[in-house]
């Protein structure tokens, strides 16, 4: 294998900070768990997030830790909410949306997009502001779509998360990129896991 190669790779490597590895590691356990539809997954969110706030902060791109600072509140929203319903988990089934909901879901979110992608360039002054912004405004709103347990949210994560690998390419976030590489996966894993059991749940009913 060609020696330089490694070199640069081992550099990299060295040059990465073991919470990047951490909150890497926990963040795919985080989507593991959610596929499994286990409580869990949100505070091994909260951990996950609350280095990568610190971490992108530190990195210049704002938006990616206020997002992070955001998932921080959606991670105890989401226990609370899962945990309400733990014992009666008819209350807060697997459920879908008609497409209506999903065609002013997307112009919402392309709206936000390109304002706040206009307000970080000018303001903030991010390193990739609309590709940022992209990420954070459907992140944000596909948080919630997940902590509701819609099936369709694991459809947009592909997207979203296919977007942030390319953002953190960009900007040096090399052990992330492998997060978001895994996540594509297990977003394809979640996908059908809720599927079925909507279906099962669905046909018993």
């Amino acid at each position: 294998m060609n020696e330089p190669f490694l070199q640069t790779v081992s550099t990299l490597l060295s040059a990465l900070s073991g919470w990047e590895w951490i909150a890497t590691t926990l963040g795919i356990l985080y989507v593991i768990l959610a596929a499994k539809e286990s409580i869990w997954c949100w505070p091994t969110a909260f951990v996950s997030t609350l280095i990568y706030t610190l971490l992108f902060w530190e990195g210049q791109l704002p938006m990616q830790a206020l997002l992070n600072a955001y998932y921080l509140f959606m991670a105890v929203y989401g226990f609370m909410l899962w945990r309400k319903h733990g014992d009666q988990k008819e209350d807060l089934r697997i459920s879908t949306r008609p497409v209506r909901f999903h065609i002013i879901y997307i112009v919402s979110g392309a709206v936000l997009t390109v304002a706040t992608g206009f307000y970080i360039d000018n303001v903030l002054h991010s390193r990739l502001p609309f590709l940022d912004a992209f990420v954070t405004v459907f992140s944000v709103m596909n948080t919630v779509l997940m902590a509701r347990k819609v099936l369709e949210n694991w459809l947009y994560w592909l997207i979203i998360d296919s977007a942030a690998i390319a953002l953190y390419w960009q900007t040096g976030f090399h052990i992330t990129i492998i997060m978001f590489g895994v996540y594509l996966i297990l977003a394809i894993v979640g996908y059908y896991n809720w599927k079925k059991l909507f279906q099962t749940r669905t046909q018993s009913s």
